[in-house]
Formats: structure tokens, C-alpha cells, sequence
């Protein structure tokens, strides 16, 4: 089975060795910014892969999918989508059957058609839609629903120069109308603790902190994906407290598990000096909740605070968009930065800062 695989963009290093590391047959056809992919023999109910925002079967692939004397064409001109997608359409309907058409759980009765060049939704020539949708019906045996089906037939061109044609086995609503504001996505919250080494022999070991909770996405995939078996979280709001309460509720009986709303300064007194293996958060931006200091003092703060928290062999794994001041901070701490990846969440820019204590 070859997979499409989407993600959070600028962590395809990061998903490569993820893939690699599960799967001992996989064959990586593909890693792009914000997609994978891949040819394995597992299942799709065997993947169990958390770091993957959407995963697709894939029928077809059209290399340099660019209709004649177009090369240099923007994609973002008119027509441009519609000459890429239907000529693939077209081909579709020619090649006939194909299994990732026709082999579906038997709880999916319905379909529609996606059409998008990098994840912008393109139109295409209602003629050309009407035959593929009745070529997908027959082979399917589904029946069309452009509103609510059960799964969907995407026609997806990258600008990389190839279009792909597959057909969507995740089938959760978008993050953004599931979360609450602020709120980290599951696949990008297991992505920081599996970067925190969360997932090692010895991880069930480890004493683990987010100290800036939120709605409690990350203590809720280091508890319900990984064998901690010690976490603390905290944060300074009531609610967000409560919520994570309630969230990791159901995935902590048996272990030691602390959640109590608290400034991250008044950690250290409270956990113990040096008496935590791993920091895993989230910082607030400012996007979606007000701070009562600046974002240079803040950051001035912060890595002093985790300097004391942090065992001696004790990492850090921080995301924020505040990247400047972030790396100012740190270089006037007793920490330093391993590494950093850049990444794209919701339009913007930010970064992954993996920390130790002590110099580079």
C-alpha cells in the first residue's frame, strides 16, 4: 500500500525517522514540506502513527502534471488547476478498476471528490467532475454525498510537479473546529514529546513538566502514547487547568499525574531544584491570551525558571514564535539550544528549540 501522509510543515526530517523507525519494510517515494510518501505492506489499521495531521490511500500518481507549455506557469493563475486535475481525471477514468477504489470498510456507504493545489481548493469543468464522480460511483459502489460522506476522493497537485489522486482514510474534522484557541494539535504535541525522547526504554523513568499547559494536548499524549509514569502540569488559568483535568482523566490511572494552576515561577519551590528530566510546552504567544509581562521579560524569566527545574542531564523541548527573543534568553542562561526546526503552524512562523543544560 503507498501512503500520502500530511503534517505539520518543516518537520519532514523529523517524520522521515518516525516512518523509518516503525516501519522495517517502508519505502519513502516522497518527503515534502508537510507530506510524506511512503510504500509499506502494514495495514492502514496498523499504522499507529500520532504524528500525521491526515493520511491518504494512494491510486495514482502523475509526475510533471503540468498540462503542455505550462512548466513555468503560476499555479495560482486561473485555469492552471483545472488543466493539472482534469487530465489526471481523465487518466483515472481510463486506467479503470483500481482497489483503493473499490475496497472500503463497509461502514462507508458515501463519497465526494476533493479537488486542491496545495491545500487550496480548486475548481475544476463541471462535465469532467459529473464523469469522474459516475466512474468512482460504479467502481465504488458508494453513493455520492457532496455534504456529508463518509470519505473522500482527493485530486491534489503540489507545486513540486506532480499530482497525486488517493482517497482519504482519516476521518476526524479539521483540528482548528475541534480545539480550543491556542490549543495544540494531537500529531504536533506527540511530535514534542517524541522529541523529548518520551518514546526510549528508559522514558518511563522520567519526570516530565508542561509548565504552560493549556487545554493539556501535551500531558495528554506523553500519558495516553508513551510510558510516563510521572508528569506535572501546570498553568496559570482556572479553566485551562480544569479542562486538562478533565482531558487526561481517563489516561492516567496508576500513574503519578499533578495538575495545579500556578506561575511558572513559582515552580521551582514547589517541584523540587533540579528535580525534572524533561520540560515539554508550549509557551503562551500573546495571540490568544494576554500575558502580565512583556515578551522579552518573559523570556528573560523563563529560561532561568527551567535552569533551576531541570535535573543535570535533564532537556527541554520548547515551541514559540518568539524565536529572537527565545535564543537571546537562553544564550544568557545557564542553558543552551542543540537544535531548532523551523516549522508553519496556522500561518505562522515558529520554531521547535530542542535545550540542555550546561554550554553547546
Amino acid at each position: 500500500m503507498i501512503y500520502y501522509a500530511a503534517f505539520v510543515p518543516g518537520l519532514q526530517d523529523v517524520i522521515a525517522t518516525v516512518v523509518r523507525g516503525r516501519l522495517d519494510d517502508v519505502t519513502i517515494h516522497k518527503l515534502l514540506d508537510g507530506a510524506i510518501i511512503f510504500e509499506t505492506a502494514c495495514s492502514y489499521d496498523r499504522l499507529n502513527f500520532f504524528c500525521f495531521n491526515n493520511i491518504f490511500a494512494v491510486a495514482s500518481i502523475v509526475e510533471k502534471a503540468e498540462p503542455a507549455g505550462t512548466f513555468h506557469r503560476n499555479p495560482d493563475e486561473p485555469g492552471f488547476s483545472s488543466g493539472v486535475l482534469e487530465e489526471h481525471m481523465r487518466a483515472v477514468i481510463r486506467a479503470g478498476k483500481n482497489p483503493v477504489i473499490s475496497e472500503n470498510n463497509k461502514k462507508i456507504l458515501s463519497f465526494r471528490i476533493v479537488f486542491s493545489i496545495e491545500n487550496k481548493l480548486a475548481a475544476v469543468n463541471e462535465k469532467i467532475k459529473r464523469e469522474t464522480e459516475v466512474f468512482i460511483s460504479r467502481a465504488s459502489a458508494l453513493a455520492l454525498n457532496r455534504s456529508r460522506p463518509d470519505t473522500e476522493f482527493w485530486f491534489l497537485y503540489r507545486r513540486e510537479g506532480f499530482s497525486v489522486f488517493m482517497k482519504r482514510l482519516t476521518r476526524h474534522a479539521s483540528w482548528e473546529k475541534r480545539l480550543h484557541p491556542g490549543e495544540l494539535p494531537p500529531p504536533l504535541a506527540w511530535t514534542l514529546c517524541s522529541l523529548a525522547g518520551l518514546g526510549g526504554k528508559k522514558s518511563s523513568f522520567l519526570s516530565v513538566l508542561d509548565p504552560f499547559c493549556g487545554y493539556g494536548s501535551i500531558p495528554f499524549q506523553a500519558l495516553s502514547r508513551f510510558p510516563v509514569q510521572k508528569i506535572y502540569a501546570s498553568d496559570n488559568s482556572a479553566e485551562a487547568v480544569q479542562e486538562t483535568r478533565k482531558k487526561i482523566g481517563s489516561v492516567s490511572p496508576g500513574r503519578f499525574c499533578e495538575i495545579f494552576k500556578s506561575d511558572f515561577r513559582d515552580l521551582p519551590p514547589k517541584l523540587g531544584m533540579q528535580n525534572i528530566d524533561r520540560i515539554i510546552t508550549d509557551p503562551p504567544w500573546g495571540l490568544y491570551r494576554e500575558t502580565d509581562r512583556n515578551t522579552a521579560q518573559f523570556y528573560r524569566e523563563m529560561p532561568d525558571c527551567f535552569e533551576k527545574l531541570l535535573a543535570a542531564t535533564g532537556r527541554a523541548v520548547i515551541l514559540s514564535a518568539a524565536e529572537e527573543e527565545l535564543e537571546k534568553a537562553v544564550a544568557e542562561s545557564g542553558l543552551s539550544i542543540t537544535n531548532k526546526i523551523p516549522i508553519l503552524l496556522s500561518g505562522k512562523k515558529t520554531a521547535i528549540f530542542l535545550l540542555k543544560k550546561g554550554p553547546p
